[in-house]
């Protein structure tokens, strides 16, 4: 909820215009209503739609309910779903799930969620470069898109999705304006607070051991891209 905050809040100006792709909560459209903006949410999953819809209502005060809306559109459609709205988004978010940038689902893995569900089903259906295409065409000149990622250990090897990202969008006409770290974790002074789990528990080794510690995730990557003002002269994009 806070990065969506800080986004939405930093990006766009009250009154504006924000859409969200690769939809697993809430969250986005709850920080958009109440910092006065409109917010368009893309599930195409009808479960996590019900599910999503159920917790605005218990969330959102009702005057707010009218600036949040969903509508049944895969990210990689997100033009064609947001016909009425071509050239007119202030920002677009997403946060990819890693089988989309380059990582595999864990074999047996169980999907118990509404949003968990989602997100297998998107694994044969969505393409993150449709995705950015789709994001070049809703934005308006100046607009942001936001791309969130992280990196992971996967099969004995580091799996970072924000080059290709950065490289598609690159190449869509895309400016590559920032990246920002988002902490996943609190921070007591100067210490990230990092909480095992059980499972976590379980992987706690002799510290004279020479074996490397096991991995954890405490941070994000958010990819910043800025849809130029204005053509050059000769027809190509700034």
């Amino acid at each position: 909820m806070e990065l969506a905050r800080h986004l939405i809040g930093t990006c766009s100006r009250e009154g504006d215009i924000v859409a969200e792709g690769f939809t697993t909560s809430e969250a986005a459209l709850v920080a958009a209503a109440d910092l006065d903006r409109r917010a368009i949410a893309l599930v195409p999953h009808f479960p996590l739609a019900q599910h999503i819809g159920t917790r605005l209502r218990a969330t959102l005060p009702q005057e707010h309910l009218g600036r949040v809306q969903m509508r049944p559109c895969r990210p990689d459609q997100m033009a064609r779903g947001l016909a009425d709205h071509l050239g007119d988004i202030a920002l677009v978010t997403a946060a990819p799930p890693p089988h989309e940038t380059g990582g595999h689902r864990p074999p047996g893995h169980k999907h118990g969620c509404p949003a968990c569900r989602a997100e297998v089903w998107m694994l044969t259906s969505q393409q993150l470069g449709q995705f950015l295409a789709a994001a070049w065409r809703v934005l308006r000149p100046g607009g942001v898109l936001a791309v969130t990622t992280t990196a992971r250990h996967q099969a004995g090897r580091l799996i970072d999705p924000a080059p290709r990202i950065i490289k598609q969008a690159q190449g869509l006409g895309f400016g590559y304006s920032q990246h920002v770290i988002a902490l996943r974790v609190p921070i007591d002074g100067d210490v990230l607070v990092v909480q095992g789990g059980p499972a976590d528990l379980a992987q706690l080794r002799d510290t004279r051991s020479r074996a490397l510690p096991p991995a954890v995730s405490v941070h994000a990557d958010v990819c910043l891209f800025t849809k130029p003002q204005q053509p050059w002269k000769d027809g190509a994009i700034r």
